[in-house]
């Protein structure tokens, strides 16, 4: 590509030697801009804080000010400490292999620098009048901000204070497997974090437990549990190591074995744990033992006294969790899920601030349901998503395993068999009202990675969610997943996956109820209501398609490093996401800030700013 302007790198001290009426004329109202995709290599060695000076012949004339560019600056340094300017630019291309030991024991691969900087292009004015940024590959592999509508003033710096609390309140939507990696590395941004999970989940020992004992699903809400809990300390190490335990996934009677062991207060799990905490923990998988043993006796004498060789009394220990254990024990003697998991935060002693909130607020067993574009439904979320071999009581997550759905999916909605009903049917569950609560209160609103029709889509699905969020004048950021899995595998809309611009589609029609075929009353919010900014992993499989993004009002759209795990799958690095969502969050309340002049704006007229917008080219 043929540079299209000459230009130099100037220092802040380039800057302030220049004239008084120069430098206050260059530093604001810059036009309407698009993506910069000329000579990116000439600005690897420039350093965070400096501004590019296009034509700089002219910018000594105050006829024609607006010349002046910033690049981004640092906003967490402690994050990366030792990264040169050049690293800081290396662009995707030009992928550095590096190993990297993650949660789950898998070496993964790291696709870029940890540097915790996301990557936002350089912005130019209006260029000619035929070229779209999909054109050009550097557009796609260094994203960034998105131009704003009308002209963009550019914050100071230098001076301005951070717009984000030093403590922002975050309300995260998320699954129980994906968002983990990144969950405990978020409270060094803020311990302030409320995470909204859903209760469908129906598979591995969760599934047996909800088989025996009925009630809500825990699996999902005892996982985000274990990943925030403490192990500052021996004792801390050994409780969380206790609660994420589980049994033998190999042999049925080994683990059963194991369970009365850990029941018992022999097992050497134990070592490690004060007589107070060892107490209230056998307590309460006691009390799951005698609820499970007395509901078992009752169903082994509806079945003539038959039971399965691989089970205890009609239960399969195989793969047990001893956290659900604990959550199912702890749920019944209390009655109330919401009581269980603050007994549970206190045993793991999860930090003050940090909050596991359940979707919907219910003590029954309830199921989640699909219907896909050619009518089929689908019932459980494990079927939907990654359905387990018959008979195994271990879910394989891996999305090799699946076949794509046989038709895109149009809709998830709740099924249950409660109130003395002999069959499951279709409920119109609210939204947990202290869910509610903590979105009222959020500085902001986090999408999480992971399964989009069977973690996002049943949270914001629910009556009041999408009031809730819609209503709520503060960054909604998305964080698209790296690869395409079962559910985002086929596109409504067009041949093909799911591009980027589907994935917010998706989230905005189950916000507004688009597909609701019961009572639920339909929204028509725009989908600038529920998301305004998108952080995508470098080097994702699903397709970036900004055009569309946005025209849907989608203003912010920033890269992050990624790494590649051993099956394939590209994954955000977690230092760097974190500092990735610190920085988006700083780029959208900038933007609403410059916009209106005030962060006291509805959620209305934030709709309104995104409405009718185009990409300048």
């Amino acid at each position: 590509i043929i540079v299209l302007f000459s230009f130099r790198v100037f220092s802040i001290n380039d800057v302030n030697s220049l004239p008084p009426a120069v430098k206050r004329k260059s530093l604001i109202g810059l036009e309407p801009f698009n993506a910069m995709h000329c000579c990116q290599s000439s600005l690897h060695h420039a350093h965070p804080g400096s501004y590019v000076l296009l034509n700089p012949r002219q910018c000594h004339s105050p006829q024609s000010p607006k010349q002046w560019h910033p690049l981004p600056r640092r906003l967490n340094s402690r994050a990366h400490k030792g990264g040169s300017a050049h690293q800081q630019a290396i662009p995707a291309k030009e992928e550095q292999h590096n190993s990297v030991q993650t949660h789950n024991g898998c070496t993964d691969t790291l696709l870029s620098p940890p540097l915790g900087i996301p990557t936002i292009i350089m912005a130019q004015p209006q260029q000619q009048e035929h070229h779209h940024p999909e054109q050009d590959p550097i557009y796609h592999r260094h994203l960034g901000s998105l131009p704003p509508s009308g002209p963009f003033q550019p914050p100071e710096h230098q001076q301005q204070p951070p717009l984000l609390p030093p403590q922002p309140a975050l309300v995260v939507f998320s699954g129980g497997t994906a968002f983990n990696s990144v969950a405990g590395e978020l409270q060094q941004l803020t311990t302030r974090v409320a995470h909204v999970m859903p209760v469908s989940d129906d598979g591995g020992s969760t599934a047996e437990i909800v088989r025996v004992l009925g009630g809500p699903a825990v699996g999902d809400i005892r996982s985000r549990c274990i990943r925030l809990a403490d192990s500052s300390d021996e004792e801390a190490e050994a409780v969380k190591t206790l609660l994420a335990h589980r049994l033998s996934s190999d042999d049925p009677q080994a683990a059963m074995h194991e369970w009365y062991s850990i029941l018992d207060g022999q097992h050497t799990l134990w070592d490690g744990v004060s007589e107070p905490y060892k107490q209230v923990i056998r307590s309460l998988l006691i009390h799951f033992e005698k609820k499970r043993k007395k509901i078992g006796n009752k169903n082994s004498k509806r079945k003539g006294g038959h039971t399965n060789s691989s089970t205890l009394d009609g239960f399969n220990f195989q793969n047990g969790s001893i956290g659900n254990f604990f959550f199912a024990g702890s749920r019944t003697f209390f009655g109330s899920l919401e009581a269980a998991i603050f007994q549970f935060s206190r045993v793991a002693r999860i930090p003050e601030g940090s909050l596991v909130v359940p979707a919907i607020r219910t003590e029954e067993r309830i199921r989640l349901g699909a219907e896909l574009e050619d009518g089929t439904i689908i019932k459980g979320q494990n079927q939907i998503s990654h359905p387990s071999v018959v008979g195994s009581n271990t879910v394989v997550k891996g999305q090799e395993s699946h076949p794509p759905l046989p038709s895109p999916l149009r809709r998830v909605f709740y099924l249950s068999s409660g109130g003395g009903q002999s069959h499951e049917r279709e409920v119109l569950p609210r939204a947990n009202p202290r869910a509610v609560s903590e979105l009222e209160k959020a500085d902001a609103i986090i999408y999480g990675m992971g399964s989009l029709y069977t973690s996002i889509c049943p949270i914001v699905c629910l009556e009041g969610m999408g009031e809730a969020i819609a209503s709520r004048p503060v960054p909604k950021v998305l964080l698209l997943n790296g690869s395409q899995d079962r559910e985002t595998s086929r596109a409504g809309t067009h041949k093909g996956p799911m591009t980027a611009s589907d994935v917010v589609q998706a989230v905005c029609d189950a916000s507004n109820r688009k597909n609701s075929r019961r009572g639920l009353r339909r929204l028509s919010h725009p989908p600038s209501a529920y998301v305004t900014g998108l952080l995508v992993p470098r080097s994702g499989e699903i397709h970036v398609d900004l055009e569309a993004l946005y025209a849907m009002g989608v203003r912010h759209v920033v890269e992050v490093p990624s790494i590649r795990s051993d099956c394939g799958s590209v994954l955000f690095h977690p230092t760097s996401l974190v500092t990735s969502i610190h920085t988006i969050l700083e780029l959208l309340l900038s933007s609403s800030h410059a916009g209106n002049g005030t962060h006291e704006q509805t959620g209305a007229h934030m709709q309104q700013q995104h409405t009718g917008v185009l990409v300048q080219k």
